[in-house]
């Protein structure tokens, strides 16, 4: 991570970071910190501007200055983020939850190196050329494939196991708290041999020869791990000088190709939202050649110290040894914790999901207010102008039209005869924004033995992991609830992390007693703890299952009672009706019916038709 953030400091022209890993790992710490390090620009430090995920259009790109606006009347432009990161680090923090607005946003920005802006009575454009540093947490949801291209480098990050070194940390964090200015000043002679030696590279790097050999061998790389597009080679290529430079070399060797093609290719080559990140090593040794570019020997093949032999540590070193490493580790997938495997009884047969299809778009019923996404339509922060209203605690962006026109009544009675309008708070207003929300498809599926039959398992599956790539896309939530045996276990909770779900739905088995009541009754806890987390967000509830109530005393009573309760908090259910053979007890319609559901029988659905059912009703 450390040798990723050197070197797009190095070059800004590779484009920046994203740094994934579990939480508790100092993503931020570490990112935070490189602006003390970085040389002066054109005379001027470089800032680290920070976007938070909850801010508005307006502060990002920058909008109508209000204070000029009522007290002078004239319409200023007050800078935003962007702007304010320029010859900087922008850095978002959980970049991966991010709002779709704001990232279409950054991605302008992020391509043209300006930002325009073209609203509320003012038009002008300014230079907003930044490092992007973007931090996330798989397990909270992927990021958009169209962001994902734009960092340039990515790294995978992970808290050492060994105890000797996370004892050094816990010892260290804890002289930083008991006294940070001593602390900071042990460490001000390496910090400050740092930001030479990035100085120095950064002053060497236009000197640094990329051969024809070298980009050959660069395009081969990339061609052999099939990345989509262009950017990878050129990100490789600006990459591997930057690491020639760090290194004091003045021609780009193997060993900056090998460097370059571990950080920039392992997000590019992701085909679909399943795929983890990382790469095959066998493949990037053939790729790579055994042929050094170089005929000549390097004149200094290792000008940082051995963090194992004597010496005082030199630039690019902590003072107890430890250097940078030149070869970042193999980025391994992204692996789900022990205890994500679901908690479903031991036993039973194990279907396998077909290859996740694209469906087709639903969208809910009527006008919602969820969080903002690319499914429904939505009164949201982003979107056309339907009309405008007083500003409310969470803000808006300025409706400079509406705010004048609510101004223009009072002029008399304020005392204005000439000059400019004479505007007071009461006069604000807002847009309202009609977008698109996100949604949550909760499915309870029946694992019971009679459900068991390995076809029927693989449609259900296959339909879940095609809803997640879907919610992936769309920015939904989806969740999982299986019910056989005595018990139901929430295999999957409402997540957007795709990678994540579809390891936990894979291992999904089938068999045994059908304990339809439990299955509900969890339903019901879930929609209830995601309505308290997010009220806005509107549920649909998929339930598969042949109707069968057979575990526990009066389970069929049982099973009618939880759904009728269920029926009465609102959400929105389809039943999909698994019963087949000739002798047909119809107790999945009969469930539907207590649910006020609708009831599609199995014989009209395929693993495509669940989803389509699925989407086709409104909550």
């Amino acid at each position: 991570m450390a040798l990723a953030l050197i070197l797009t400091s190095i070059s800004t022209e590779v484009g920046g970071v994203l740094v994934r890993g579990e939480k508790g790992t100092a993503k931020s710490t570490i990112v935070r910190a490189l602006a003390a390090v970085l040389p002066p620009v054109e005379g001027h430090q470089p800032r680290l501007v920070e976007l938070p995920i909850g801010a508005t259009e307006d502060r990002v790109l920058g909008s109508i200055d209000l204070e000029s606006a009522l007290s002078e009347g004239r319409a200023d432009y007050q800078p935003g983020l962007l702007v304010k990161a320029h010859r900087g680090i922008l850095y978002v923090d959980e970049v991966n939850l991010l709002h779709d607005h704001l990232v279409d946003v950054l991605l302008d920005a992020a391509a043209m190196g300006r930002v325009t802006v073209e609203r509320d009575g003012i038009s002008v454009e300014r230079d907003a050329r930044f490092v992007l540093v973007g931090t996330m947490n798989p397990e909270e949801g992927e990021l958009r494939p169209q962001l994902l291209d734009r960092f340039g480098l990515t790294v995978e990050v992970a808290a050492p196991r060994e105890p000797a070194l996370r004892a050094e940390v816990v010892r260290r964090r804890m002289a930083h708290d008991a006294d940070p200015d001593a602390f900071a000043a042990a460490y001000a002679d390496s910090e400050a041999a740092l930001e030479a030696r990035i100085a120095a590279a950064r002053k060497s790097l236009p000197e640094v020869v990329l051969s024809d050999a070298a980009l050959l061998r660069i395009a081969e790389v990339c061609a052999a791990f099939e990345v989509d597009g262009l950017r990878a080679d050129i990100v490789m290529a600006r990459t591997a000088v930057a690491h020639a430079a760090w290194q004091g070399r003045e021609v780009v060797v193997l060993e900056d190709i090998e460097v370059a093609a571990r950080l920039a290719l392992p997000h590019r080559r992701r085909r679909n939202p399943f795929d983890s990140p990382g790469l095959d090593d066998d493949l990037l040794d053939q790729a790579l050649g055994e042929d050094d570019l170089d005929p000549e020997p390097d004149p200094d093949p290792d000008p940082d110290p051995d963090p194992d032999g004597p010496g005082d540590p030199g630039p690019g070193s902590t003072d107890d040894g430890t250097s940078y490493d030149a070869h970042p580790p193999h980025c391994e997938p992204h692996d789900a914790p022990d205890d994500a495997s679901p908690s479903a009884p031991t036993g039973g047969t194990t279907a396998t999901a077909a290859s996740p299809y694209r469906t087709k778009k639903f969208a809910v019923r009527g006008i919602g207010s969820g969080e903002a996404g690319r499914r429904s339509r939505a009164i949201t922060d982003t979107g056309r102008r339907v009309g405008a209203e007083r500003p409310t605690a969470g803000g808006g962006s300025l409706h400079l039209v509406e705010t004048i026109r609510a101004a223009i009544p009072h002029q008399h009675a304020r005392g204005r005869t000439s000059g400019p309008l004479r505007l007071t708070t009461e006069d604000l207003r807002v847009a309202v924004r009609e977008g698109r929300e996100s949604n949550l498809v909760l499915f309870c599926v029946d694992a019971s033995g009679s459900m068991a039959a390995r076809k029927r398992m693989e449609q259900v599956k296959t339909a879940v992991l095609s809803l997640l790539l879907d919610a992936y896309q769309r920015r939904d939530k989806v969740g999982l609830i299986t019910f056989r045996g005595d018990q139901a276990d929430l295999a999957l909770p409402p997540t957007s992390s795709v990678d994540i779900a579809a390891a936990r739905l894979e291992g999904l088995p089938a068999g045994g007693r059908t304990p339809l009541a439990e299955g509900l009754l969890e339903a019901t806890k879930i929609l209830e703890l995601e309505r308290i987390r997010d009220p806005r967000r509107r549920a649909l509830l998929v339930v598969v299952t042949d109707g069968r109530a057979t575990a526990g005393k009066d389970a069929v009573e049982r099973s009618r009672a939880v759904a009728a309760g269920l029926a009465a908090t609102g959400v929105a259910s389809i039943v999909i009706d698994c019963e087949s053979g000739p002798m047909q007890m119809g107790l999945a319609r009969v469930l539907a019916d207590v649910l006020g559901a609708e009831h599609v029988p199995v014989a009209e659905v395929s693993a495509e038709a669940l989803v389509a059912v699925a989407r086709g009703r409104a909550a």
